[in-house]
């Protein structure tokens, strides 16, 4: 077990009950600081509730919660925190650069750091030549871009970001996937959800499948802590008999034509058990491929088919 001092977010059975109705049930969950942590669920799973608990915007019914060491809601934590809500509203009338300096005095920044921070961030997000426009002209996606700069505002170990990259084109996308990357390389913890599981594959270190309010897995998406057991091998001189014969050696096989099976292993040692089996038989084997699941086939194996993000 981790020490609360190495850990950005720390739950132990936290619940909350709105009146008949359980939003989330028996969340525990650890979040090593200086991650990129995935929060995936389907819709209903708790996710937001979860979030706002951990902001200290709602109390648990019960169990226990640690942001930064300290209980979540605690306001020496929250400076600490950054916040892009996934529906936020700003003050329409203001520029990008009067929002960000209301924020500011917020937290109670000196005027002389926001003097620097403040364009430092536009350029960040592409809104530098946008600094003077009003809020209520701007696109969705540049009000996206705008809501990133606040929750980077105050430097934050902690940010949570709730569908960043909702509104954004192609490009901009890219630049949230830069940003995230350079919070991280700084230290900062960033909890990240998103409908776009491809987003989330590729900036995450780590993803927490949630359903009905609790933790169903945590798995690493470094591509090497996680055993590849899907395998296809291509194959001449196959029978039947011998597809039957593996399902002794896998927990299932199954042929795709003449000369391709599709074998899911136990474990991956016993790959070079199968491999053995197929010659001994007198299959001419050219190819042996892992498949890796993509982070959509997991959700579907985890989660289950009927729930969506």
């Amino acid at each position: 077990m981790r020490r609360s001092s190495d850990l950005a977010i720390r739950t132990r059975a936290l619940r909350k009950v709105f009146g008949d109705k359980v939003a989330v049930r028996n969340l525990t969950l650890e979040v090593p600081r200086g991650e990129v942590f995935g929060f995936l669920g389907p819709n209903g799973a708790g996710k937001s509730t979860s979030v706002k608990m951990f902001l200290g915007l709602v109390f648990p019914t019960s169990g226990e919660a640690e942001i930064l060491g300290r209980p979540a809601g605690d306001v020496r934590a929250r400076k600490k925190i950054g916040f892009l809500p996934e529906h936020f509203r700003f003050y329409e009338w203001l520029t990008p650069a009067e929002l960000l300096k209301l924020h500011g005095r917020l937290y109670g920044m000196p005027h002389g750091e926001l003097r620097t921070r403040i364009p430092a961030l536009l350029d960040m997000v592409g809104l530098a030549p946008h600094r003077d426009k009003r809020l209520h002209d701007f696109s969705k996606g540049m009000l996206q871009r705008i809501g990133l700069a606040q929750a980077l505002l105050n430097d934050p170990d902690l940010i949570f970001l709730d569908e960043p990259t909702s509104g954004l084109d192609p490009i901009g996308r890219r630049m949230v996937r830069d940003v995230i990357k350079a919070q991280r390389d700084r230290g900062a913890t960033v909890l990240l959800n998103s409908h776009l599981l491809g987003e989330i594959e590729i900036s995450c270190d780590r993803v927490a499948f949630i359903k009905e309010g609790e933790v169903i897995e945590t798995r690493a998406l470094d591509g090497q802590t996680e055993e590849q057991n899907t395998v296809a091998i291509r194959a001449g001189k196959l029978t039947a008999e011998m597809v039957k014969g593996l399902e002794q050696l896998t927990s299932s096989a199954r042929s795709e034509g003449e000369q391709q099976l599709t074998l899911m292993l136990s474990a991956s040692h016993s790959l070079p058990e199968v491999v053995r089996y197929l010659v001994a038989q007198g299959a001419d084997i050219y190819e042996v491929v892992p498949q890796r699941l993509s982070l959509e086939d997991r959700f579907l194996q985890i989660v289950g088919s009927d729930g969506g993000l």
